[in-house]
């Protein structure tokens, strides 16, 4: 967004061109207008479909959380009301208890599709954005199901942009900073369930579709935020999710 008028961007070093077209039906790179990166207020990439996390998909976290590694992939759906975007406020509620982030690699499916294979899965993917998976641990330890702590209004900052590439290096890590201090930094070749099979596990049960994302869990070093706290979720090779937590 630029002036209160949005558009479709693509990042081109510090610079933002606006372009035409979108993703998923493919963009037109000729470029109409260019601004620099600081004037462009980042929105959520897209309006996702259906918002898939994978919970304990790190040795370390779910050490951390002191639960047994699971023998199948953790599935759960966030509310897609949650969605923000990037530099917006996490708002943290009074009443809720302990907030925590959760920094992750998130998944974009760019090709829908049932009872997908591992070996065919990438060819579904569009590419790769970030999420943080805010939770109200207070609240899911509670609930026993998830649904309610993870899905309050502003928790699931997204963004800020999509890299369009079909697999990352196993290498590629994310680092999670809270006031400017790395309290997560994992490697994705950490999952226990690598992307391909969590793509197959999911489109077992239900048909993945164009629009979806897959987060694909959270390493290790998850914490409290509180008003006043900067949460950032760095991906190298897809950028910085940064948000700022207020009441």
């Amino acid at each position: 967004m630029v002036d209160g008028r949005s558009y479709s961007g693509q990042i081109r070093g510090n610079s933002v061109d606006i372009v035409e077209g979108d993703p998923f039906s493919g963009i037109i790179s000729q470029i109409r207008l260019s601004y620099p990166v600081e004037r462009v207020k980042f929105l959520p990439p897209f309006a996702p479909k259906k918002l898939w996390c994978i919970g304990r998909n790190y040795v370390g976290h779910v050490k951390e959380l002191e639960h047994e590694i699971p023998s199948e992939p953790l599935v759960f759906l966030k509310a897609t009301s949650s969605i923000i975007g990037a530099n917006d406020f996490i708002r943290i509620p009074a009443w809720a208890g302990t907030i925590h982030y959760e920094g992750e690699l998130a998944v974009v499916i760019g090709k829908g599709g049932k009872n997908i294979s591992e070996e065919e899965a990438y060819e579904h993917v569009l590419g790769y954005t970030i999420m943080n998976d805010v939770t109200a641990r207070a609240l899911q330890n509670k609930d026993g199901q998830w649904t309610r702590a993870k899905s309050f209004d502003t928790f699931g900052p997204l963004g800020p942009a999509i890299l369009l590439t079909k697999e990352l290096p196993k290498e590629t890590r994310v680092v999670t900073r809270l006031n400017g201090r790395v309290v997560q930094d994992g490697a994705i070749e950490q999952m226990i369930f690598p992307i391909p099979r969590l793509i197959s596990h999911i489109s077992r049960f239900a048909a993945l579709e164009e629009g979806d994302i897959i987060s694909t869990g959270t390493p290790q070093g998850v914490g409290e935020i509180k008003a006043g706290d900067l949460i950032e979720v760095e991906i190298e090779p897809i950028g910085m999710l940064k948000n700022i937590c207020s009441e």
